[in-house]
């Protein structure tokens, strides 16, 4: 399951609730996809097919927006 947590522009934040414990958020952009973990510090950990500067406006977005992350993976967990 992929629920969708917020939409920016042309980017489609998720999470993959049953790939692994540890929060992460996945983001689909047109070009590729990137993982960031939320904990215990934001960090990207994985991308496909994105150049350096998406992945540090994608990391300034995450930043930005991690509170909103963590609670929308903690409620899904609770469901």
């Amino acid at each position: 399951m992929s629920p969708t947590i917020m939409k920016i522009g042309s980017y489609r934040f998720f999470f993959n609730s049953n790939e692994e414990s540890r929060m992460h958020v996945h983001i689909q952009t047109p070009e590729g996809v990137a993982k960031f973990w939320l904990e215990p510090i934001v960090a990207l950990a994985d991308s496909y097919r994105l150049d350096q500067r998406t992945l540090r406006e994608l990391a300034k977005l995450v930043e930005e927006n991690a509170d909103a992350f963590r609670n929308a993976w903690l409620n899904h967990l609770r469901k």
